[in-house]
Order: structure tokens, then sequence, then C-alpha cells
């Protein structure tokens, strides 16, 4: 079994994972900052940028990820869809999926969890994916057969995919294990088939 954190933007790998292989989204675990928990990567005309949902008390410690709560004293949520407006605003289906995705950038959510679980089934969705995510309350203990993507440098992934198309592929090279967002706007429908489904897990 292969244990997934709660993630913001989730990676392609993050989304091949769920499709093809038995996983949980553990919702029982400890915050960790600076991780997936409330950062995700895409790209831009300069490169691979990261962005991060603010969270309250985001040094407490062991705080458990189900009271972890979204900050908004900040405009994170309108740099975000700024700085995803000017990465994706060419690519092939921004137009297609704006609609959905704008959403996530005008409306507030209490905590971060229903954010990103929110999150994760509309892309899921718009890959054409739709299904339950697999979820536990409580901390999952790992056992030494399954995959523990929880921590932050989680050893023993190996993971790559096929180069797909990238807005900026012209004057960079391609960047692998982006949020699937990326891969969404630039792939649409396709994605599944001649990327998902053919990744090296």
């Amino acid at each position: 079994m292969v244990i997934l954190p709660s993630a913001y933007l989730p990676s392609v790998e993050y989304i091949a994972r769920l499709l093809r292989e038995e996983c949980v989204i553990d919702l029982g675990e400890n915050y960790v900052k600076r991780s997936q928990r409330n950062r995700g990567q895409i790209l831009s005309a300069n490169g691979v940028m990261s962005l991060t949902v603010n969270v309250e008390n985001a040094n407490r410690p062991r705080q458990p990820m189900r009271d972890v709560k979204i900050d908004y004293s900040k405009r994170w949520q309108h740099q975000h869809w700024v700085s995803i407006l000017s990465a994706y605003k060419s690519s092939p289906y921004f137009d297609h999926y704006a609609s959905e995705l704008e959403p996530f950038y005008r409306r507030e959510w209490r905590y971060l969890v229903d954010y990103n679980m929110e999150y994760t089934a509309t892309l899921l969705r718009l890959l054409g994916a739709g299904r339950e995510l697999p979820t536990s309350e409580s901390y999952v203990v790992a056992s030494q057969a399954d995959l523990d993507l929880r921590p932050k440098n989680s050893e023993g992934s190996v993971f790559s995919t096929q180069p797909y198309f990238q807005v900026f592929s012209d004057r960079m090279p391609f960047a692998e294990n982006l949020s699937a967002l990326d891969l969404l706007l630039c792939e649409g429908p396709q994605a599944i088939d001649s990327v998902l489904m053919r990744c090296q897990l």
C-alpha cells in the first residue's frame, strides 16, 4: 500500500499512484511545514515555482493535520491565481478548465485538509478519473511492505514519466513531477492515457 499525505496541488506522481496503486491518504497524521501538504509546484517563465498556502500556527509542534486552519490575512489566493494565469494562460486547455479552478482562489475554506481534498477530487474529475479518495481519519502505521510518501524526502520512491508538452518547452528543459495542474492544462483529456498510465512507479 502507498501512504500519501493530504496535498495542495498534488504532483503527477501523487495522481498516478492514486489511479494505479492501492493508496490511502492519511488525514490523521501531524502537519509537516514546508511540505506538499501546503506547497505545490508549477512551471513559470522563470522556471519551477512553489506556491504555498498560508496556514495558522505553522510552527506549532505536533499539530494534527485535521486541525490546521488556513490563514487568509495575506492575499495568497490572489497571488497564486495571478501566478497560474501568468504561467498557463497560453496553455492549450487553460480556457477549458479555468472556470473550474478559479473558485479555489476565490472561496475560503477553513481547514487545509478540506481545501486539499476538494481540490484533489476536482483535478481527478477534470482528468477524467473521478473517484472516491481513499482516506484514513486515524494515523496510518506503515508496515515494512508499504511505501510511505509522508516524509518530506521520501526514500524508496522511484518515479519517472514520459515528457509531455509544457508551456515553456521551447526555452527550458522538461520539468518532471510538477503539480498535476501543469499536466491537466497542457495535455487535457489525453493526460491519463498519454502520461499518467505510462509513468514508471
